[in-house]
């Protein structure tokens, strides 16, 4: 089974480079993240025509997650992260799928560092935190996935010098994402390239594709359940190259049940 996770930055804007990179790559399970959308600009239509069914939370404007499937039933669990209930931002989908938990999450950014958008980071990643440990007591398949906007390591960022006290690198940040793999979430990327330089991320500006000076900040985390399923894995950066296309590329996993 091939599940994927992909910042499209505008799902209607890049519907096309979606289109073609799901009929190119076919993706059992698709995460996507900045639908840009509100609920009722979804393009279900063509996601339907080009053989997914999908669930989506949209919002105008900003933010937007979806999970897309190929051939397999969705259950939506929940569309907002438990912990806040003032929360309005469109952030987090979890479904199950195939006996699976499907735990869709785009992160909040944080910058500028230090300030209110830091403080909303780090309250959120507390919420996620107590989310994701309940789902390890409770020994499911499970899997965290899409735009965790984390830096994990000086290996998955161009020049980590200068991102000390960005809010997609600050210690705070890469301690509470370590503090899920030492919960037991297996960072399956990383797992499969431990020593090589993979980004998922390249700014438009400054030819930073053509140079390589790019991050990885798409991430898929298998809970203990699933850590001897994984297979393969990689991201389709070629598709960062493709014309109007995203500023992400598409990061995914194999795994065998």
């Amino acid at each position: 089974m091939k599940i994927a996770t992909y910042n499209v930055n505008g799902i209607n804007a890049r519907l096309p480079v979606l289109l073609r990179w799901l009929e190119e790559a076919k993706p059992d399970i698709v995460c996507l993240q900045e639908l840009k959308a509100p609920q009722e600009r979804f393009p279900e239509k063509e996601i339907n025509t080009a053989g997914y069914q999908a669930i989506w939370k949209g919002q105008k404007s900003w933010n937007g997650v979806a999970i897309l499937t190929r051939n397999l039933e969705i259950t939506k669990v929940q569309d907002t992260l438990p912990g806040d209930p003032g929360d309005e931002q469109s952030r987090y989908l979890e479904a199950i799928i195939d006996q699976m938990v499907i735990c869709c999450l785009y992160l909040p950014n944080g910058n500028p560092y230090p300030g209110p958008k830091f403080d909303y980071k780090l309250s959120w990643l507390k919420r996620l935190k107590k989310r994701t440990d309940e789902l390890i007591t409770m020994d499911l398949p499970a899997i965290i996935i899409g735009d965790f906007n984390i830096i994990p390591e000086p290996i998955d960022v161009h020049k980590p010098e200068r991102w000390e006290n960005d809010a997609l690198y600050r210690i705070e940040i890469r301690k509470a994402y370590q503090n899920l793999l030492k919960k037991g979430w297996l960072d399956s990327i990383r797992t499969l390239f431990p020593e090589e330089k993979i980004y998922t991320f390249w700014d438009y500006m400054y030819r930073s594709y053509d140079r390589d000076a790019g991050i990885r900040l798409d991430h898929i985390l298998l809970s203990p359940y699933l850590k001897s399923a994984l297979k393969s894995g990689g991201v389709d950066r070629n598709v960062r190259g493709w014309e109007k296309t995203s500023d992400h590329a598409p990061t995914w996993v194999c795994i065998e049940k």
